[in-house]
């Protein structure tokens, strides 16, 4: 019987560096989401003020975003990573911290673009009440 044998970090596949990325913020009222890709998208990192061990409400706070952003870019920065372009989507209160915790992380935003969906004219409301 041949017992299991631990594989060493050298066998292991190697991880490309990267030195431009597109950093997708998601701020939604209740979390905040964030995903690092490479140039062509494939995904390096991700994180969420609810993986960072922020529960309830205290998920939708600025701190948990900032945290997010820092354990999301870590593992990039070791990479290599020096430039991003920053794609926010949603209205939840982790925005404008999330930017700045990019800033401070030491890398350098090249584009900050807004996709936040707006209607134009929203949904249909409701019928009158019969009374």
């Amino acid at each position: 019987m041949q017992k299991n044998r631990q594989r060493s970090n050298t066998t292991g596949k190697k991880k490309a560096k990267f030195t431009h990325g597109i950093v997708y913020i998601n701020a939604t009222f209740n979390n905040t989401l964030i995903t690092v890709t490479d140039w062509d998208g494939n995904v390096a990192s991700w994180s969420s003020s609810g993986a960072c061990g922020f529960r309830g409400a205290k998920k939708a706070t600025p701190f948990a975003a900032q945290t997010a952003v820092r354990t999301a870019l870590q593992p990039c920065i070791e990479r290599g990573l020096r430039f991003v372009e920053v794609v926010i989507s949603g209205p939840g209160s982790g925005r404008e911290t999330a930017l700045r915790a990019i800033y401070t992380a030491g890398v350098r935003l090249t584009i900050i673009r807004d996709v936040t969906p707006v209607p134009h004219n929203g949904c249909r409301p409701p019928n009158k009440r019969r009374v």
